[in-house]
C-alpha cells in the first residue's frame, strides 16, 4: 500500500475579513485609497462626492458640467492615487484640489470651444448663404456639412474631438478608450471621405 502523503507544515494563508467601510475613519480611507483598495474608492465617493460636486457647481455654474467634473475628479484621483501622501494632508483636501484643477480645465476648454465655434462660423457661415455668395461656395459648404453628418460613429465623434475640441490622437485614445491606431485610421478615412465629398461638390457646382 502506498504511504500517506506527509502533512503540510508550511504557513497557511489567513482569511482576512472584508473591512467595514462605515467603521473606518477618514484617515483609514485615505491610506486604503492610496494603497489601491477598491472599497476605499467607493467609500471616498460616498463621503465626499457631494462636496466635490458643490465645489464644481460653484465654479462652473452648470449642473451637467459639475456632474462631469465630479466624475473626472474621482477618476483622476484613482489613477494618480500613488501620488497621494496622507502625511501631507487629508484625502478630502486632495480631492478638492483636484476639483479646482478640473474646473480650471473646463473653463479653458469652454474658451477654446468658443474660439473654435467663432472660427467655424466665419469659415462655414450659415447654412443659408447670402444672396451675393457664389453658388459654388454654397455647394462646397453643404458638401462638408453633409459629409460630416453622414460619418458613422465613432468616426464622427473622433473627428469632432480632433478638429472642434483640439485634442491630439493620443488624448482622443485616452478619453474614448479606442486604441491609438484605430483613432488614426478613423481620422484618415474620414478626411478622405470629406475630401471626396468636396470634389463631388465642386464637380456638380453650376
Amino acid at each position: 500500500m502506498d504511504a500517506a502523503p506527509p502533512p503540510v507544515t508550511g504557513p497557511r494563508l489567513a482569511v482576512v475579513p472584508a473591512p467595514d467601510p462605515g467603521a473606518a475613519d477618514d484617515a483609514d480611507v485615505g491610506r486604503a485609497f492610496a494603497a489601491g483598495e477598491e472599497w476605499a474608492l467607493a467609500e471616498a465617493y460616498e463621503r465626499w462626492a457631494p462636496l466635490v460636486h458643490g465645489v464644481s457647481m460653484r465654479a462652473l455654474a452648470d449642473r451637467p458640467d459639475a456632474e462631469d467634473a465630479t466624475q473626472q475628479v474621482f477618476v483622476r484621483a484613482w489613477r494618480g492615487r500613488e501620488t497621494f501622501d496622507a502625511s501631507r494632508g487629508s484625502l478630502v483636501g486632495w480631492l478638492v484640489g483636484i476639483a479646482r484643477h478640473v474646473c480650471a480645465d473646463t473653463w479653458h476648454q469652454r474658451a477654446r470651444q468658443s474660439r473654435q465655434a467663432d472660427a467655424a462660423r466665419e469659415v462655414v457661415g450659415a447654412t443659408t448663404a447670402p444672396a451675393h455668395e457664389a453658388p459654388e461656395h454654397v455647394v462646397e459648404r453643404l458638401a462638408v456639412l453633409d459629409a460630416m453628418a453622414a460619418l458613422d460613429q465613432p468616426a464622427r465623434g473622433i473627428v469632432e474631438l480632433a478638429f472642434f475640441h483640439d485634442l491630439t490622437h493620443t488624448q482622443i485614445s485616452a478619453s474614448t478608450g479606442i486604441p491609438l491606431g484605430t483613432v488614426k485610421s478613423h481620422i484618415r478615412r474620414s478626411l478622405l471621405r470629406l475630401r471626396d465629398s468636396m470634389e463631388v461638390g465642386r464637380a456638380t457646382a453650376p
